[in-house]
């Protein structure tokens, strides 16, 4: 006998999982109790051609999607679960990585270029010369944002200027560029025959050519990024019907076929819906790859002036007001784990770095900057590379490490300036949360509780609710006296505001010595630098022989 459970929701949450690689993950939720019911998760590779230049292959993508379509199918018939009960689908994804398909073939027409991808730095500069004093905030008052290799735009002019299959399918009328949720709604809703091209708000917003408050495409933005507008999605809201799955899997107790993705939200707009924070003042932080703070400014749209981005929280409903947030974004987080793994070596899984961060038990003054991708908030330095500054002969690696996440403290330090009304405490999810060292650390840095919900990744619950909530499903209620309260693990302060104080300042100092290190010109020989791909042992070693040479020819 199959289990009637009427109200399952299955959902696609394209994210970066807890342990750092870059993964698809699908998760099926009941919509009366948020219970999650079974999941499945692929990793996929990302490339890298270039120093600096990260990329995915989009047919990857959607093949691991079908993959955890399939498997999680079967692991809810091996439950006596009904797969013809699932009734809605939400899409989460990264935002800002760009890419561009040829809709007659239904082909990629170049890898997607993800978000941190720093190559587009030298079309930010050349951008910046059109703009009266190089002002990189000249757009922050339609867009929320500052000129920044970080947003799809200057991405997508990239590929016009650089691609010759790209420039010409734009002059062929074939070309569609999306994010990666424009990606996968056409490509399930039919692709080629008849696929839905469509975006929401919240990733629209992420763009540089989206108006934050007339809610379209700004067609001077567009002329400015010289950019058709035909190429763009149709933007929607983040909770309504786009399209129906088309079949491609048939099981013995019913097709997967005609099931509407119904939800769709950046995944930061997503944890923020997940971590139920609907209130104005309300916020969470998010640890994966990089590390995002959102703060809800309702419908009201706060404008930083310490360098925090406004952006597009939600928008619930065709006819439901759009709500904004504050949000500030630092490029490297849970990257730093994966690094101290592949490159130093120094741990396998991530669980070790805790383990021995706890050892360790500090620091000894030891500060790292993980500036790999430039800064991103409140600096917006480009040219910042990352370093370790102070090493000593203690095992103090793995604990600044954890330390790395300091940044957090100037940004929440601006966000109290911009709202005017500090926060009391600070919601976070990702996989990071995992890591009871760093969520402490965390506490005491920022002088308030940090509470960790019981399931940290609280960006599959938020598409999830978007996509049940959507008029026509209807299944998942989004009134706070309806929701299913949330069981929280709570860190408390451990130290006074003195000593945080004074840790800050010498994460300052660390980080001031990381900037003006890159420039956008390319080495003479048109080649990049072979050291990036080069681990730390290998620059320890080669100054240890350059020391020794040096002491025999003195000597």
């Amino acid at each position: 006998m199959f289990k009637r459970i009427n109200v399952n929701l299955l959902l696609f949450n394209f994210c970066v999982h807890g342990r750092f690689p870059f993964v698809i993950y699908l998760q099926v939720f009941n919509a009366k109790t948020a219970e999650l019911l079974s999941h499945h998760q692929v990793e996929i590779q990302q490339k890298f051609p270039k120093e600096g230049w990260v990329e995915q292959d989009p047919k990857e993508i959607l093949k691991s999607v079908h993959e955890c379509v399939e498997r999680t199918c079967e692991k809810l018939q091996q439950l006596n679960i009904d797969i013809t009960n699932i009734k809605a689908i939400g899409v989460s994804n990264q935002r800002e990585t760009t890419v561009v398909w040829d809709k007659t073939t239904g082909e990629p027409l170049y890898n997607a270029i993800v978000w941190l991808d720093l190559r587009t730095q030298s079309t930010v500069e050349r951008l910046l010369k059109r703009i009266p004093g190089k002002n990189k905030s000249f757009f922050k008052f339609r867009t929320g944002l500052p000129l920044s290799t970080y947003f799809s735009a200057v991405k997508l002019r990239w590929l016009l200027d650089n691609v010759e299959e790209i420039r010409q399918a734009v002059d062929d009328g074939r070309a569609m560029f999306g994010t990666i949720d424009s990606w996968l709604i056409w490509s399930l809703t039919g692709g080629k025959n008849g696929g839905v091209h469509c975006t929401d708000v919240t990733n629209a917003s992420r763009t540089m050519l989206f108006n934050i408050h007339s809610l379209e495409w700004d067609p001077e933005l567009c002329q400015f990024f010289d950019i058709p507008v035909e190429i763009l999605p149709k933007v929607r809201s983040s909770s309504e019907i786009y399209g129906l799955m088309v079949c491609f899997l048939v099981y013995k107790s019913g097709a997967l076929t005609g099931v509407p993705i119904s939800g769709c939200l950046g995944d930061q707009s997503a944890a923020l819906v997940g971590q139920m924070c609907f209130q104005d003042g309300q916020a969470k932080n998010t640890y994966g790859t990089g590390c995002f703070l959102l703060c809800n400014t309702g419908q009201k749209s706060v404008f930083s002036q310490h360098g925090l981005l406004t952006t597009i929280a939600y928008k619930l409903g065709r006819d439901k007001p759009v709500c904004y947030a504050l949000e500030g974004s630092v490029a490297i987080a849970g990257a730093v784990v994966r690094w101290l793994r592949d490159n130093l070596g120094i741990v396998k899984t991530a669980q070790e770095v805790e383990k021995l961060a706890a050892e360790a038990g500090t620091s000894y003054g030891c500060y790292f900057v993980p500036a790999f991708s430039g800064l991103y908030a409140p600096y917006w330095e480009p040219s910042a590379r990352g370093g370790i500054i102070c090493l000593t002969l203690f095992k103090d690696m793995d604990f600044s490490a954890i330390k790395s996440q300091h940044m957090l403290f100037k940004i929440l330090d601006a966000m109290n300036k911009d709202c005017g009304i500090p926060l009391n405490q600070l919601q976070v999810d990702g996989g990071m949360t995992n890591n009871k060292v760093l969520m402490q650390l965390q506490s005491d840095i920022l002088c308030i509780p940090v509470v960790k919900p019981s399931m940290p990744e609280t960006t599959a619950l938020g598409a999830a609710m978007a996509a049940g909530a959507a008029e026509g499903v209807g299944i998942w209620s989004l009134n706070p006296g309806d929701l299913t309260a949330v069981t929280c693990e709570r860190f408390e302060p451990q130290i006074n505001p003195e000593e945080s104080e004074f840790r800050y300042a010498r994460w300052k100092k660390a980080v001031m010595k990381s900037m003006g290190w890159e420039t956008s010109e390319a080495p003479s020989n048109g080649d990049t630098s072979i050291f990036c791909s080069l681990p730390l042992g290998f620059f320890i070693m080669s100054s240890m022989i350059m020391l020794i040479g040096a002491k025999f020819v003195s000597g």
